[in-house]
């Protein structure tokens, strides 16, 4: 087991070296450790697949437990349909881990919030059907989920309506705020003392945007809007807002954010993760720096020590590659992404030259980002050779009206590594 240290907007790997694939995702802690579930994506196509369950002891190295929930044969969740943002709740008067997702068709036109239910956390769980709220099916898209300190569970819906539910969390029985967000989606609460804070993306397609939050004394409101929580022009460190969990560090309850860059269409290789602590004071809340590392135990910046070298390269030529020898364990590879970037492939080969490992990188994003770009995992110490290889593809979408969305070339820009 490594270092307990978060790395952000780079691919995490499991027991297996597979790339940590959920997305959407959210966080429960259970018999002190952590389970992490999310959407299981393919880079083929945009369809449920699952939803996968990873384990955790230190939120550094990674589980693969399975897939929490199967596609089914028919229904919401059967054949050509859509599964997306899975949270997980537990209800300590029954016992019963509860699952609510987003289900839709694949043009998105037949959303409907799904339930399924299961003993143990980290079991198979067994779609149950819609959720109702008055006998009908809650059909709505984007969703989350909060359990406030008494144990009573919401939904949390896009356009920032919200419900409670049920004592056994398997239907919604009153709506206790209703569109306190317009055009708002992707919504992720938690309370802090006397205020409760909702936050929202705004609606960009696959695009990331300036996340906001709104802040109330009660879940009921009134609710203020507070404005953004990242600094402006950050499009929220290039991620969107997933889920908050409230983490116990150093005799302290720290909120933190956990969101997403997706990069579609490489969701499964590409798509990464970005947690930070989140700063509370009164009604405010923000968080003011990026960290592209810091320790899960401390919730402290970390600066990676090793030897580091240079490692200038640029290119936007499919098959145009560099390659970079070194000894030690674990290789960290620094760079840039912009709106001119494209993928790479990362290939890490051993002393035979056979390759132990492979990744794709995203090296998009609107704004610009010089950071870290890839974290191996980590081998046996010895001598290691990696390369990384412009693919000539990029990440290139459309919104329903045509609007086009994503990278305008294929760069792949390096500058340094870090040896440990």
């Amino acid at each position: 087991m490594g270092k307990p240290y978060i790395y952000n907007g780079v691919s995490w790997f499991d027991q297996n070296g597979d790339t940590v694939n959920a997305h959407g995702a959210c966080l429960l802690k259970e018999d002190e450790k952590y389970y992490l579930f999310g959407e299981y994506k393919t880079d083929d196509v945009n369809k449920y697949i699952g939803f996968s369950c990873y384990s955790s002891d230190n939120l550094a190295d990674w589980y693969f437990e399975g897939l929490a929930l199967q596609p089914q044969n028919e229904g919401l969740l059967g054949p050509n349909r859509i599964g997306e943002r899975p949270k997980m709740l537990k209800n300590h008067k029954t016992g019963m881990f509860v699952m609510l997702m987003h289900t839709d068709d694949l043009k998105y036109m037949d959303p409907c919030i799904g339930v399924a239910t299961c003993d143990s956390i980290d079991g198979t769980f067994e779609f149950q059907g819609p959720l109702l709220f008055n006998g009908e099916p809650v059909r709505r898209w984007d969703m989350g989920t909060f359990v406030d300190e008494d144990g009573t569970a919401y939904l949390l819906l896009h356009e920032g309506d919200i419900y409670r539910l049920s004592d056994d969390y398997l239907t919604a029985v009153e709506k206790v705020a209703e569109k306190i967000a317009p055009g708002g989606e992707s919504p992720a609460m938690f309370r802090h003392e006397e205020n409760y804070f909702i936050m929202f993306s705004n609606k960009t397609s696959w695009e990331r945007n300036d996340n906001y939050y709104l802040v109330a004394k009660d879940i009921h409101g009134p609710w203020k809007n507070q404005g953004l929580f990242c600094p402006e022009g950050s499009l929220t460190y290039n991620s969107q807002c997933s889920f908050v969990f409230t983490f116990e560090a150093n005799g302290k309850n720290v909120p933190i954010y956990m969101g997403d860059r997706w990069s579609f269409p490489r969701q499964a290789s590409s798509a990464t993760q970005v947690w930070l602590p989140i700063t509370v004071v009164g009604e405010k809340c923000l968080i003011p720096e990026f960290w592209p590392v810091w320790d899960s135990r401390s919730i402290s910046n970390v600066s990676i020590g090793g030897l580091e070298e240079s490692l200038e390269f640029q290119s936007n030529l499919s098959g145009e590659s560099v390659s970079y020898q070194f000894n030690g364990s674990q290789v960290i590879v620094f760079g840039t992404s912009d709106c001119h970037s494209g993928y790479a492939d990362f290939l890490i080969y051993d002393e035979s030259g056979e390759v132990i490992h492979t990744a794709v990188v995203d090296f998009y994003s609107l704004v610009s980002d010089s950071n870290i770009r890839y974290v191996s995992p980590t081998f046996p110490a010895g001598n290691y050779m990696l390369k990384i290889m412009v693919t000539g593809t990029n990440g290139v979408w459309f919104k329903k009206d045509g609007t086009k969305f994503g990278s305008d070339d294929f760069y792949v820009t390096l500058q340094r590594v870090i040896v440990l």
